[in-house]
């Protein structure tokens, strides 16, 4: 009996690896997707659709509002995510935060305008990105511990990346879509214009589309099986009741720790999609002066930036895995810093057009780079501040309050600063550096995250706070 125990295989993984890869990415892809279909509609069609102010900059600025409310949202979607997630399992937890996150983002798609039943639109669209912000709230979490709960030994960090990498992939297809949508169309200004048609129903269509993109995601999710970790922490006895106060009372560290790590990470994630869109796009004679670019020429110049942000993101993994989360993180928000100081070098006008686009090309290339860098890791490193027991409702808690911090100001502050500096942007850069200067100060304080033991890990005090 004991030979034949012997040469018995061992037991295949609940989730194989494809199945674990693929329900991690295609669900954050989804939920990114929803997110960039909002950000990009928020500067190029609701100021004229729902806020027709008189005023472009006043009209831009609600829009970016509506967009930073949805962060407020995000909290209370970790929480009440992060509670069933850590009570009841990741799985069904992940399907219903997707499910909601797809409901929203489609009826945006059939919302009335301002011209049909006046501000109760905008009201309607706030309503609705709040939903938003809820569903992603529990989303990514629930992604990242699928994904690194499931990850062989020594390989969590890379695993990690996958969820992220629904980030840059989700930022293409939404933003090709428009693209095609908008070339599609008949153009009397040139095709670097937005439409009538487009203003009229084709920026609908993005939102719409959403639905065949949950129907798939739902799918992937629903043949997911537990994680054996957090299987092991139930048959322990170590979840508890209400994950929230436990979090609270002994990880509490790194909550605080956690969410300033995040910072960096969110405002310069922003101000590569929001803020450049918008200073980019905007005319060169405007009251607050932009760079003039057509539409589709500075998205197409965004995507390529992006399939680097995509190529960092999965780079960053092994890398973390071999060098660590921390070191990795702290040499990369130096990066993030000197980019701040180096906002005027690149993207303020020049003579010669082409030495504009240029140099503006390659910012972005840059920007998205750092943020592929320092996105990737995090994967990995937020759910190893917490033990198994609260793991996600920490993580997503940490996750999302940064994005108040970080995201649901940036937009605003960036546009803020942009205008008080005559259209320039250095203090935009400067508000990223000091961002980055807050993160380098956490992951000082921090400990290394990458040898913690999920294993003895569960939240009965096995291990302390890190």
């Amino acid at each position: 009996m004991s030979a034949a125990s012997a040469t018995t295989p061992a037991a295949p993984p609940l989730n194989p690896r494809s199945r674990v890869i693929t329900a991690s990415l295609v669900g954050t892809t989804i939920e990114f997707y929803d997110f960039y279909v909002y950000a990009t509609a928020a500067v190029l069609v609701f100021p004229t659709l729902f806020f027709p102010t008189g005023d472009d900059t006043t009209a831009l600025l609600l829009s970016f509002s509506i967009f930073g409310a949805a962060m407020v949202a995000r909290p209370i979607g970790a929480v009440v995510f992060g509670h069933f997630g850590d009570r009841f399992g990741r799985k069904a937890t992940l399907v219903a935060s997707l499910l909601t996150m797809g409901i929203a983002t489609f009826l945006i798609g059939c919302l009335p305008t301002y011209q049909n039943i006046g501000w109760s639109a905008a009201l309607l669209l706030l309503l609705l990105r709040l939903f938003q912000g809820f569903a992603l709230g529990g989303e990514w979490s629930g992604a990242a511990l699928v994904a690194t709960e499931n990850a062989p030994a020594g390989k969590r960090a890379w695993y990690g990346t996958f969820p992220q990498l629904g980030a840059p992939i989700g930022f293409i297809i939404a933003n090709t879509i428009f693209l095609i949508i908008n070339f599609a169309l008949p153009h009397p200004d040139g095709t670097a214009q937005r439409s009538e048609e487009f203003l009229a129903w084709g920026w609908r269509v993005p939102f719409l589309f959403s639905a065949v993109m949950v129907i798939i995601g739902l799918w992937v999710r629903l043949k997911l099986v537990e994680s054996e970790t957090f299987t092991k922490a139930e048959q322990k006895g170590a979840l508890r009741k209400f994950p929230l106060g436990e979090v609270i009372r002994s990880n509490w560290k790194n909550l605080i720790l956690g969410t300033f790590i995040m910072l960096a990470t969110y405002v310069l994630f922003y101000l590569m999609t929001s803020f450049t869109l918008a200073y980019g796009t905007k005319p060169a004679d405007a009251p607050v002066p932009g760079l003039g670019f057509g539409y589709t020429d500075f998205v197409i110049m965004q995507i390529i930036g992006v399939v680097f942000f995509g190529i960092f993101t999965l780079l960053s993994g092994p890398v973390a895995d071999a060098v660590g989360r921390r070191k990795l993180l702290i040499w990369v928000t130096l990066g993030i810093a000197v980019l701040g100081v180096l906002f005027n070098v690149f993207l303020l006008p020049q003579v010669d057009p082409k030495f504009t686009g240029a140099l503006v090309q390659a910012f972005l290339v840059l920007g998205f780079t750092l943020m592929g860098a320092t996105f990737g890791p995090m994967g990995a490193l937020l759910p190893e501040l917490f033990p198994t027991n609260v793991r996600y409702t920490g993580s997503a808690i940490a996750y999302n309050v940064s994005s108040i911090l970080g995201a649901a100001v940036a937009p605003s502050i960036a546009l803020g600063l942009w205008a008080a500096a005559g259209g320039q942007p250095w203090l935009v850069g400067l508000y990223l550096s000091g961002s980055a200067v807050l993160t380098f100060i956490a992951l000082v304080l921090s400990k290394e995250t990458k040898d913690v033991d999920y294993e003895t890990n569960i939240g009965l005090g096995e291990t302390g706070s890190l």
